[in-house]
């Protein structure tokens, strides 16, 4: 918040009340050996004046680039209507709504995005929100555990083409409570799970298969076959999507003979804007039948005495969020304000909207990649599967010298894949959404040119000095 009201004879006060000398006094609980320590680099305190000053030189700081980057964060178009709207004081103020009969509004915008999110995925059921993404995969992973009775083992396969943030993430969430994350490589050549080795474990007892659409590369999977080796050997099926491809995309309730189990994601992409790197949140759906393995609030609509419909919290009480290790889950924020810009989002837009704007990013992308090869016969994609609006190109040069260059025409060209991946040093994810114009894409490739004759003229003055 911009203003603390409390001085410092308020908060004397109030700890007299309460009978203690100081604030550190109400943490005597916690032994000395998990306290923190003080934290280095901090400097002394800021006036208000000056606190004011420095946020906005870093805000300036994220402003005015041409943004190629995508890897999870997407320069997307957003209504101004949406934050308009989200910002009135009935949703920007709202609080967690326990109390139904003083919480309608906020709770039939819940029930509404779940209505919506569950059509755009093909599946039954949505909560109201996880986090971000990455932790919505970790909550995944867990009720996936919980849920598959079948399965023995707390082992679940994950592709390494998934986005290595959210691979660290779930690792970090889940690792103690005993659960093993076990890779699966991608095929070198279309940048899709190997499915020679995914078959390798036939028959082997895991409790789920994680299947990214599409993959970190930009990559499409081969989701029919992935779900279908997953029922087929006794493991539910996680799907990680993009909800914006879902437009376009065959959704995960209709992947294979039976559909995903459960399919969870980042919702960014509905009208959260970059925003310096968040606040996004996650989504969760499922299958019914596993509805009450489902971490995050559920609201559900039902009649009232009088039988006028009302919205209510459903399934779980409020008490399930303070039950530490026995609750189904232990994030209890509920991302409310990202959620009702979504709603809002997807209502502006429509099936038809959201269809339209996944087109054109699609479009844009098989554009910029068409300037960008022309350029050299050295510059090409490294993958040959099918991709939605992000791909993968090698390059005949450094990566990160030349991302510097472009920034330095104000262009972000993309991210550096050589530092997640070894094996790619010298491969550039770009992305392009349905924001980038025709004259955006020509300014790419002609900065990306320039970059190319200076790499020749090097070449050819240390060649001339070979020759003396």
């Amino acid at each position: 918040m911009p203003f603390i009201p409390h001085t410092e004879e308020e908060i004397r006060e109030m700890l007299e009340t309460i009978g203690v000398s100081s604030i550190d006094d109400l943490f005597d609980e916690i032994p000395e050996s998990l306290r923190a320590n003080t934290l280095e680099g901090v400097g002394p305190a800021l006036s208000e004046m000056e606190i004011t000053r420095l946020m906005q030189e870093k805000a300036r700081q994220d402003s005015g680039g041409i943004c190629f980057i995508g890897a999870g964060a997407y320069d997307h178009h957003v209504p101004a209507a949406v934050w308009q709207i989200a910002t009135r004081g009935e949703f920007y103020t709202a609080y967690t709504p326990y109390q139904a009969e003083a919480s309608q509004g906020t709770l039939q915008l819940l029930y509404e995005y779940q209505t919506m999110m569950a059509e755009l995925m093909a599946m039954e059921v949505s909560n109201a929100s996880l986090y971000d993404g990455a932790s919505a995969l970790a909550e995944a992973v867990l009720m996936a555990v919980r849920a598959n009775r079948k399965s023995k083992s707390k082992r679940v396969l994950v592709p390494r083409s998934l986005h290595p943030a959210y691979r660290g993430t779930v690792h970090t969430i889940v690792r103690n409570q005993g659960i093993e994350l076990v890779e699966l490589p991608f095929d070198d050549t279309t940048g899709q799970t190997d499915l020679d080795a995914l078959e390798t474990h036939a028959g082997s007892d895991f409790a789920a298969l994680v299947i990214p659409q599409p993959n970190f590369f930009g990559v499409l999977e081969p989701v029919d076959q992935l779900t279908d080796w997953a029922h087929r050997n006794g493991l539910l099926a996680i799907a990680v999507v993009n909800p914006l491809a879902m437009a376009v995309l065959q959704p995960p309730g209709e992947w294979g003979e039976k559909g995903v189990d459960i399919a969870c994601g980042d919702g960014q992409p509905l009208g959260a804007p970059l925003s310096s790197g968040g606040p996004y949140f996650g989504f969760m759906t499922c299958r019914k039948q596993h509805v009450r393995q489902m971490p995050g609030r559920i609201i559900g609509r039902t009649v009232d005495l009088d039988g006028k419909p009302g919205f209510a919290l459903t399934l779980q009480a409020r008490e399930q969020h303070i039950r530490r290790s026995k609750a189904t889950s232990n994030i209890c924020t509920n991302q409310g304000l990202m959620v009702t810009a979504a709603t809002i989002h997807m209502a502006l837009l429509g099936a038809d909207g959201l269809a339209r704007v996944a087109g054109a990013c699609h479009a844009n992308l098989n554009a910029l990649v068409g300037k960008l090869t022309a350029l050299d016969e050295e510059i090409a994609p490294r993958f040959s599967g099918p991709v939605f609006h992000e791909r993968v190109l090698r390059l005949p040069m450094e990566v990160p010298q030349v991302l510097r260059t472009l920034a330095a025409h104000n262009i972000l060209g993309g991210h550096h894949l050589g530092g997640d991946y070894p094996e790619l040093e010298n491969c550039l994810l770009v992305c392009a959404t349905e924001t980038r114009t025709p004259d955006d894409l020509e300014k790419y490739a002609q900065n990306l040119q320039r970059v190319l004759a200076t790499r020749r003229q090097g070449a050819c003055a240390t060649m001339a000095r070979i020759d003396l």
